[in-house]
């Protein structure tokens, strides 16, 4: 198949979108990717990038075709909007000039924003294709969850939505807690498909004696680590105020990996509240160091706010941590939650609570080696019989042969 991936978000920035490319293309099929600069989290063009260049790269044998779009900043509202729509006006417009030849089928990858189907959708049009989009988040649930209350935006975004999806062909959801949605908004049900994350296959079990040098060694004792954004949506508020909870446990520490606008936020907390020496950021590390950072955690931690839109969604953090065999605290609401308990993987408390959090910490603390690890041998356990990547996989490439077959067999 000749398959045309339209994601805002794309190698060199972590998205799991960069392994389902390489794998499509690994398969036999010609893959292209239309796409923006690469600005990810940190809200500036990463070095060798400018507005215009490079229009075309070649990675993994995937071609890389690149529109300019305005840098997310730091995140500010304003300055997300002009990101998004920047982005959702050049691939529309550029898009059709640098995605030459023909194309069987156009796959958008929408883990925010929802316009980023506009230029799917166009495509789809000009080349004749059909259209599959695999939904991440919600609008504009999400943007109501984030703390937009303009009406007139949150009027546009669900209209937008509605547009974009009822126009798709098939539907992928990462969460089943999508489908409901998505019928209040006009979307036939034969149209949508589940269809969750996974991990990479370097997300694995390793054993410290297997894995390098301890990375945080000035981290000695009972170490909770989280893999990830430091956004609005992740509650730092929660894990800082639990934190403060076991100031009598000067042995537990919190390994924070990954950035985010309230970095500068957490930072200043964590002077504010003199808990300095428990936290270790380390910022934005490699996707393939994150198991020997795990073997090195005796916990993985997952948290997002309060907020019915959340509650409807699985971290995709969720799918790598039980690939790699340890014990999960959670501090979430709704899917995400009852996947941690369905797969007795850790002890989960409700979102935003930190005497919650600080007890599960606590718990798995207290907890003997042997009981850790049968937490983390559950969660593998269900990893494998729900996530696994192979499996996952198959499942796309089987829906997308059969949306070329059906839509070959409608129009010749």
């Amino acid at each position: 198949m000749r398959i045309l991936i339209v994601t805002q978000y794309f190698w060199p920035e972590p998205f799991r979108i960069n392994d389902l490319a390489v794998e499509l293309r690994e398969r036999g099929h010609a893959v292209a990717v239309l796409t923006g600069m690469p600005n990810y989290p940190g809200g500036r063009l990463y070095p060798g990038y400018g507005v215009f260049r490079p229009g075309r790269e070649s990675w993994r044998g995937v071609t890389v075709l690149r529109v300019p779009l305005i840098p997310r900043g730091a995140n500010r509202g304003w300055r997300l909007a002009l990101n998004y729509l920047s982005f959702m006006f050049s691939a529309s417009l550029l898009g059709p000039l640098r995605c030459r030849g023909g194309v069987d089928l156009v796959f958008v990858y929408e883990p925010s924003p929802v316009s980023v189907g506009i230029p799917g959708w166009w495509l789809g049009l000009l080349k004749k294709a059909p259209l599959m989009m695999w939904i991440q988040d919600l609008w504009p649930e999400t943007l109501r969850a984030v703390g937009i209350r303009s009406r007139t935006a949150l009027w546009a975004a669900a209209a937008l939505s509605r547009f974009i999806h009822r126009r798709c062909d098939r539907i992928l959801v990462q969460s089943k807690a999508f489908v409901a949605p998505l019928l209040s908004q006009g979307v036939a049900a034969p149209a949508i498909d589940y269809l969750p994350n996974w991990a990479e296959d370097f997300y694995r079990p390793l054993e410290k004696t297997a894995a390098s040098a301890d990375p945080i060694p000035q981290a000695a004792g009972f170490r909770v680590l989280f893999a990830g954004n430091i956004g609005g949506a992740q509650s730092f508020e929660t894990v800082v105020d639990a934190a403060s909870r076991l100031a009598d446990f000067p042995d537990i520490h919190w390994i924070v990996i990954g950035d985010g606008h309230r970095r500068e936020w957490l930072e200043t907390e964590l002077r504010r509240r003199r808990l300095e020496s428990r936290f270790h950021l380390t910022g934005w590390q490699p996707a393939e160091k994150m198991p020997v950072y795990f073997s090195f955690a005796d916990a993985l931690l997952v948290t997002l706010r309060a907020d019915p839109v959340f509650a409807l969604t699985i971290p995709s953090k969720i799918q790598s941590y039980l690939a790699c065999g340890k014990p999960l605290i959670g501090s979430l609401d709704g899917a995400g939650a009852d996947v941690i308990k369905e797969a007795g993987a850790g002890i989960v408390g409700p979102a935003e609570d930190a005497a919650a959090l600080a007890d599960a910490v606590l718990a798995v603390y207290r907890m003997n080696p042997a009981q850790r690890a049968q937490l983390g041998n559950s969660g593998r356990a269900y990893y494998d019989a729900h996530f696994r990547r192979a499996d996952l996989i198959r499942r796309i490439e089987e829906r997308m042969r059969g949306m070329v077959d059906e839509h070959r067999r409608n129009h010749g």
